[in-house]
């Protein structure tokens, strides 16, 4: 017996007697024998129902305890049903106007609700077009179900490859259609109550709904790993919410993806954007947004417009502008990963803000510092001013780039957007190695008087600063070489030379040349070009394709980044592959230490700075002298008992116990 059949023959026609008991209880049908029933169906547990079409209605022999100790039956009363297939066990109640074409699961609860309809075909959000970074168009991403960050940065940015883009369209329009039915579906364990008009809407099982105001055409990817909760005054159209995200407190969004993990409350309204993998958004709005992993907004006064973000936090009133009041809103921004906006800060687009970096001030001249990672832009006299490479030594990037693995809200075993946490790879670093032979030729070309300012690119750079960020970049390099070096070399004996400059040799060229950040997962632009070529010969197929071999690439990250990470220290300390002898090796490794306890002491130096008397004023209110101390112990803690202060001589001892232990090794203590 097929499936199909099992499910027919597990309904049967109303009995002569349940009819009598359900007109009794103030029931009617336009046709009692379009209702189908299971065996388990009681119908003194359907009052004032009026049922039209054809439904199929399940089980109604449990009983739920609700808020308070309240005791309440499965069932259906004071409701209208058409088209409609009910699980066993649910509890429907006081639908105002009426549930249509919608198949119900089990253990179902839709209490004080308007309206529960599909109206003609739908896809469910998926298939809609979401302008995005352009206001006027011309970026569009198509929204699916199974929509990753990858995906939709390749969408927005390949628009030179007329072919990807051509096929990445067709396979989410494909999926789209595949979608598309005349039927809603509301999955098991669901909860909606308290709430206004839904309409075209998929709801995935576990799903919370409590307190909606309007929900049109989108999907709810809930599944029991990780359910979608919907909250009070919501309004929300054409638009999508991947597993175990959460949107409260009346936001307002409109043609929006809503990612993995991500958070949306407080008022928050967005239209025309997408927010990726454990994103939040409260208080603000968002238009035209591609904010990829872990970008936060919380202020009221923040506005993100027509920018591409990732592991952003930004200060209230945050804003950009997109518009010169000539054409129209057609300009586009781009803030690289790991980047913060101060309060009151903005930028003029178009504009580039190269990756980990402190934006402070306001920025009205186009500057591009895509190539000065972990920088300051600072504003003074309406001048821009770029410090390179200062962000390396602040506690604060370290702390950020340690809590966005400990915030990872996902608990779907399936995470959709891949993502790599690396503060150092070879993204980064390549970004460095340009940065410092940009710094060092400026340094050349011009006297350096100690005084000077160099002008880059709407940029002025103090000569102090370029000296600095010199030294900053040079650190970096040699730390994160001296990183992937010790790895490589964690199971190799070193018994020899020879043993040595093989075991550090690659086994593949993939890795070499630059790497890109594709909205989360850093990889060699080489390989992502791989995986394109698939797409535009055929060999990949569908979205879901293109996503595992999006997942294979992010998976081998550590080979490939042995592979660039081998040539880059070859070429940054001038040698050959049959240089890296053991001797040689261990002077890396010690170059590698001195870098690693440096900077430590630099971020060590830069969190005392937390406990300095200036943080202290606001302190001891009516008190002062130790009394004052002691408040500011009390609530703050002491400097020496601070756990990051704790973890940073923590990771000093480690790190030299490490390059001690390597250096034993090699032979060379």
């Amino acid at each position: 017996m097929s499936d199909k059949e099992k499910e027919c023959s597990a309904y049967r026609q109303l009995t002569d007697t349940e009819i009598d008991i359900l007109v009794n209880n103030l029931c009617i049908a336009d046709e009692w024998g379009d209702i189908e029933v299971r065996d388990g169906f009681d119908p003194t547990f359907c009052r004032q129902v009026r049922f039209s079409g054809k439904n199929k209605l399940g089980a109604m022999n449990a009983t739920y305890t609700e808020l308070g100790g309240i005791k309440t039956h499965s069932g259906i009363s004071h409701c209208y049903l058409h088209n409609c297939t009910i699980g066993d066990n649910v509890v429907i109640k006081n639908v105002h106007r009426y549930i249509a074409n919608y198949d119900i699961g089990d253990c179902v609860c839709i209490e004080n609700v308007d309206t529960i309809v599909v109206d003609g075909f739908s896809s469910f959000g998926n298939g809609v077009r979401v302008p995005v970074l352009n206001e006027t168009g011309g970026r569009e991403v198509i929204l699916t179900n199974n929509l990753s960050s990858h995906i939709a940065y390749l969408m927005a940015f390949y628009r030179h490859d007329e072919e990807l883009i051509k096929s990445l369209f067709s396979f989410a329009d494909s999926y789209a259609e595949s979608v598309k039915s005349d039927r809603g579906k509301i999955g098991e364990n669901v909860k909606i109550k308290d709430c206004g008009s839904i309409i075209n809407m998929y709801v995935g099982a576990g799903a919370r709904l409590l307190g909606v105001s309007f929900l049109k055409n989108g999907s709810l990817n809930s599944n029991p790993e990780a359910p979608v909760r919907i909250g009070f005054n919501v309004i929300a159209e054409n638009f999508i919410c991947a597993s175990g995200s959460s949107v409260f407190d009346g936001c307002t969004i409109s043609n929006c993806f809503i990612g993995q993990g991500t958070h949306m409350g407080h008022l928050f309204s967005a239209h025309d954007s997408l927010f990726f993998a454990n994103c939040q958004a409260e208080n603000g709005e968002a238009c035209a947004v591609f904010a990829g992993p872990y970008t936060v907004t919380m202020h009221k006064s923040s506005l993100l417009i027509a920018g591409y973000y990732s592991f952003l936090n930004a200060g209230s009133g945050s804003n950009q502008s997109n518009h010169l009041y000539k054409l129209g809103p057609i300009h586009q921004g781009v803030v690289e990963r790991g980047s913060k906006t101060t309060s009151d800060s903005y930028i003029l687009w178009p504009s580039h803000i190269g990756p980990f970096s402190l934006v402070m001030g306001r920025h009205v001249h186009h500057v591009d510092t895509s190539k000065f990672p972990f920088s300051y832009l600072i504003e003074e006299h309406n001048q821009t001013y770029l410090v390179p490479g200062v962000n390396i030594r602040s506690v604060g990037t370290i702390r950020d780039a340690k809590k966005w693995p400990n915030r990872d809200k996902r608990t779907d075993s399936k995470k959709t957007d891949c993502i790599n946490f690396n503060l150092l790879s070879p993204y980064t670093v390549g970004k460095m190695l340009h940065a410092h032979r940009i710094l060092s030729e400026l340094s050349r070309l011009l006297c350096n008087d100690g005084n000077q300012e160099y002008v880059y690119r709407n940029m002025r750079i103090q000569s102090r600063a370029l000296a600095k960020g010199l030294h900053f970049y040079e650190m970096a390099i040699v730390k994160f070489l001296g990183n992937s070096l010790i790895k490589k070399l964690e199971d190799c004996p070193c018994t020899s030379d020879a043993e040595v400059i093989e075991w550090l040799r690659p086994r593949t060229e993939e890795g070499l040349g630059v790497w890109l950040d594709i909205c989360g997962m850093i990889a060699p632009r080489s390989s992502v070009l791989c995986i394109l070529d698939k797409v535009k010969n055929g060999t990949v197929n569908s979205l879901e394709e293109l996503n595992e071999e999006i997942c294979s690439l992010h998976k081998n990250y550590y080979n490939l980044e042995w592979t660039w990470a081998y040539n880059t220290i070859l070429e940054w300390f001038g040698l050959k592959p049959e240089d890296l002898t053991r001797t040689k090796v261990a002077e890396i490794v010690r170059k590698w230490k001195d870098c690693v306890v440096s900077l430590d002491k630099m971020l060590y130096e830069d969190a005392r700075k937390e406990f300095t008397m200036n943080t202290q004023v606001g302190f001891g209110i009516d008190v002062k002298g130790d009394e004052k101390s002691a408040d500011f112990d009390t609530v703050r803690g002491n400097f020496e008992s601070n756990p990051f202060v704790l973890e940073i001589l923590d990771h000093i001892e480690k790190k030299s116990a490490l390059g001690d232990l390597t250096l034993a090794k090699l032979g060379a203590v």
